[in-house]
């Protein structure tokens, strides 16, 4: 990633809307065991999603609970875990989403998360 572990720790802390869920449908606050939810909408369709930060290490580790309907994680609580390692000017972001409930929603959240990282990397750069 080009951003700094502090802007990416940022956007997903505090700024998700920024790159990710519909503005005006984030209600989150960076705290551990607090939960959350938003809304991303994609083809017509609003897609909400839940859940709570389970630790927070500034600039370093987000690790939270991620609950989506159907054709995501079908209501299941899966983990997601990313971490951030400086890199040069950039960041390593390493991001695993566990306890996906069977093969094709592995597979989806497989070729869509490099996507959506994409998108964070793209929108989270002052000069984009």
């Amino acid at each position: 990633m080009e951003c700094s572990p502090n802007v990416l720790y940022q956007a997903w802390t505090k700024q998700f809307d920024s790159w990710f869920a519909a503005p005006g449908s984030v209600l989150m606050e960076a705290k551990v065991n607090t939960t959350f939810f938003f809304e991303t909408h994609f083809e017509g369709k609003r897609h909400p999603h839940y859940g709570r930060f389970l630790r927070l290490e500034q600039n370093r580790l987000i690790e939270l609970t991620w609950i989506t309907g159907e054709g995501g994680t079908k209501g299941a609580e899966t983990v997601l875990t990313v971490e951030l390692k400086p890199r040069g000017n950039g960041t390593h972001l390493y991001l695993t989403h566990a306890g996906l409930p069977d093969e094709n929603s592995r597979n989806q959240h497989e070729q869509a998360w490099p996507l959506v990282l994409e998108q964070l990397d793209k929108r989270m750069m002052p000069d984009r």
